[in-house]
């Protein structure tokens, strides 16, 4: 007697629109979440930066909380509490999202007062000189944590000129040079309308939010035309990772490390997306995979071994960090590339793919569950253009096979194409 099919999995089905401006707004209706998620995305990360404003980026997502033309500084978020929320922020290379979390009968005054904060950051130049000796020490202990010295140099040397190859939180002179017109000029040109898009998610199926946004201060939120030429909106140079091996010694690191890096395909080619993920899951997830198994299961020569999948617009970086005694580093470089070019003849069983397979769907469909982390992935693909059904990338993971992956993801994690850094304890 043949088995019943499997249910298809039902999930709830985005619902996306423009504001006349070309705002992209999209709604995820999650009846059984007990919060809602605001989200906010604007394409105005570190690589969105002229030479002269490194680091305003992640300067301005500080100073938007200090306060708008109409909320006083600390006034957001005190009324955000009040309401029985929380609120966030963060800033990558490519965007910058300002997000939410709030009761859903609050929803429309949180989404009022989300909106009116980033999108007029008033820019005061008392708290913008203080903000600017937060965001200064920031970068002081960033310089000082060894493990994030070797991070920087290792992206330095694999992406040289290019904006992946600088540090988010900027350069020192450089902020020490930034004032208030230069911030506001960048928001001018960055916060657009082509720019934005936000997204809402959790129980919002009777609150009416699309009807809210389209009479709210987004709808004012000028288009290309009406602005001045954005010099740091040109077309993003391709990635083209500059391989080789490098050495760096450093005071004050605990244990040594090996950092290697390798280029991948850009974020919107979704398919090779999760292909790359279901490579790097099968190399580095668990007592299993096979570079954990080998060097810290069997030869029990590094401490930990991880290798990342960071997914980029202008190209995704998989990034590898292998920790262990100093002693050991010439058998752990060797064992790392013995492994990986053993995948070519020793191709991973149907079986590992079948676990990475697992441990990935399972990842994403956990993060389904929570309302943040729908509209974190809703407003990212609404802002990039590229929203989908929340089930396609199951179906993507599912069709890949041991032999697409011979063919199309092995051939990328060549040792000898890598950028390589060996970090040891000065």
């Amino acid at each position: 007697m043949p088995l019943p099919a499997e249910s298809p999995e039902i999930f709830p089905a985005p619902h996306s629109s423009n504001l006349a401006n070309g705002v992209r707004v999209v709604s995820v209706d999650q009846e059984q979440a007990p919060v809602v998620c605001l989200d906010f995305w604007c394409a105005a990360g570190s690589r969105t930066e002229t030479a002269e404003e490194s680091g305003i980026a992640h300067f301005l997502e500080h100073m938007v909380f200090k306060g708008s033309g109409q909320l006083a500084a600390g006034e957001f978020d005190r009324r955000i509490e009040a309401l029985g929320g929380s609120s966030n922020a963060a800033t990558g290379f490519d965007d910058v999202h300002y997000h939410v979390l709030i009761p859903p009968e609050a929803a429309h005054e949180a989404l009022d007062l989300l909106l009116d904060l980033v999108l007029d950051p008033r820019l005061h130049a008392d708290d913008f000189g203080m903000e600017k000796q937060v965001v200064l020490e920031e970068l002081a202990q960033s310089e000082d944590q060894p493990e994030e010295v070797a991070f920087q140099r290792l992206l330095a040397l694999a992406c040289p000129g290019h904006p992946y190859g600088r540090p988010i939180l900027g350069d020192r002179q450089a902020l020490l040079d930034h004032d208030p017109q230069r911030m506001a000029q960048f928001h001018r040109r960055r916060y657009r309308a082509e720019n934005c898009s936000l997204a809402m998610a959790g129980a919002v199926g009777a609150l009416e939010l699309e009807r809210h946004v389209a009479a709210s201060a987004l709808v004012t939120l000028p288009a290309a035309n009406d602005l001045i030429e954005d010099p740091g909106g040109a077309p993003f140079p391709s990635l083209h990772l500059q391989s080789g091996r490098h050495d760096l010694r450093l005071p004050r690191l605990e244990a040594a490390r090996l950092l290697m890096v390798w280029e991948f395909p850009a974020a919107a080619d979704l398919d090779a997306i999760a292909g790359a993920d279901l490579l790097t899951t099968l190399l580095a997830e668990g007592k299993r995979s096979r570079l954990v198994q080998r060097l810290r299961e069997d030869l029990r020569i590094v401490e930990s071994i991880d290798l990342d999948l960071n997914v980029l617009e202008a190209g995704s970086l998989a990034m590898l960090e292998a920790v262990f005694e100093a002693e050991q580093a010439d058998q752990v470089e060797a064992e790392i590339a013995k492994v990986l070019r053993e995948l070519a003849d020793q191709l991973p069983t149907e079986q590992e793919l079948e676990r990475a397979r697992r441990l990935v769907s399972n990842g994403y469909r956990f993060g389904l569950e929570s309302a943040s982390s729908v509209a974190g992935l809703t407003g990212h693909q609404g802002l990039w253009g590229r929203l989908t059904p929340l089930n396609h990338p199951l179906e993507l993971l599912a069709g890949w096979s041991v032999e697409r992956l011979k063919e199309q993801m092995l051939p990328r994690l060549d040792p000898d194409l890598a950028c390589r850094l060996l970090v040891l304890p000065a």
